[in-house]
């Protein structure tokens, strides 16, 4: 029992320390609970089954962030990555009968090779050379898919793939629990020493270099890990929609999820999944009337870009707190002096 009592004081402890300083880990706090406590206000099929595609692209954005937006690697193909899981997890699921607690670590395996195909030639390419490379591939892909119809069902797809669970909280809780999960494993690795080099690399590379530091190996390990995610990402798709098609591969996925990082705010990880959980459901929201949705999409991305070119994440934090100019420790805006250096903000 006193375990217990002193376990909660020193969780309370470090809420307190850690999180209730700046707004902005407030409103992290609130997401989670908001997300994990959302069953007990609706059960509403619709709005769950929302929720549920919202998180796995919200996995497969911030996965595009790791790669493109910490290591400068523009990566406009990153729909391969997704499709290669969904395809691979569909596959092992359906011919060797693994089931998708199997299938899906699998698939982003083959997501990490593909990482690894992609990332070799890629390493000496920059900037537009790049985009337009990895943009090739998923393209690639998408054509020996139509040439194999007999093993990947061609235009149609690979279906009647096992779900993880027919419990619609099973569902829920599963991929809600595995993106929050995820996305705090890409933060930590961003906090990291490795997230440290990955930043490096992106603003001079033949600095890095020069320090003595390898940077093949750290592109490299952007590319398998960027795949390793989304290829969790689209396990988690195919088998919740029972199905893997070529529109996993399709140029506008690959399109859609640079949008939603840059509209959440580049080089963040939080920044892409906000802007997934602002822009999807939105999407889904303006899908009854058809004839505006595109339109509508497309002026509240404009506006963002406009008005906010870093991203809606960097405004808004930008607006609730202020960076100490001498430590750089950030703190709440109405605050005088820094809490960790007492300098003044003003």
């Amino acid at each position: 029992m006193d375990l217990v009592v002193y376990s909660l004081k020193k969780l309370y402890k470090i809420f307190r320390n850690e999180v209730l300083v700046l707004p902005s880990r407030v409103i992290v706090a609130l997401f989670f609970i908001a997300l994990l406590g959302l069953p007990l206000v609706t059960r509403d099929p619709y709005i769950i089954r929302i929720v549920i595609l919202t998180s796995i692209f919200a996995i497969f954005a911030a996965s595009w962030d790791l790669l493109s937006g910490f290591t400068g690697q523009m990566n406009f193909g990153h729909a391969l990555f997704f499709g290669v899981g969904a395809y691979s997890s569909a596959l092992i699921n359906l011919h060797a009968h693994i089931p998708p607690w199997g299938s899906v670590p699998l698939g982003a395996i083959a997501a990490v090779l593909a990482g690894l195909i992609v990332g070799i030639p890629c390493l000496r390419l920059k900037h537009t050379y790049l985009a337009l490379t990895t943009l090739a591939f998923p393209i690639i892909l998408t054509g020996i898919i139509f040439a194999l119809p007999d093993y990947t069902g061609g235009e149609l797809g690979v279906s009647g793939i096992t779900r993880f669970t027919n419990s619609l909280l099973g569902n829920y809780y599963l991929h809600v629990v595995t993106m929050l999960t995820l996305a705090v494993i890409m933060w930590k690795i961003t906090d990291s020493n490795t997230g440290i080099i990955f930043h490096a690399i992106r603003e001079d590379e033949l600095a890095v270099k020069a320090s003595g530091i390898n940077t093949t190996f750290y592109k490299l390990l952007a590319f398998s890990l960027s795949g390793l995610f989304a290829g969790i990402a689209g396990g988690l798709y195919a088998h919740y929609m029972r199905i893997a098609g070529p529109s996993t591969l399709e140029v506008s996925m690959s399109f859609m999820v640079v949008i939603w990082a840059i509209f959440g705010g580049a080089a963040t990880i939080y920044g892409p999944i906000a802007a997934v959980f602002i822009l999807f459901p939105l999407l889904e929201f303006f899908r009854f009337w058809p004839e505006y949705r595109t339109m509508i999409f497309a002026a509240v991305v404009l506006v963002i870009l406009l008005y906010m070119p870093e991203g809606i994440i960097h405004w808004i934090r930008d607006k609730i707190e202020k960076e100490c100019p001498r430590c750089k420790i950030r703190n709440v805006a109405t605050r005088k002096s820094c809490r960790i250096c007492t300098a003044d903000l003003d």
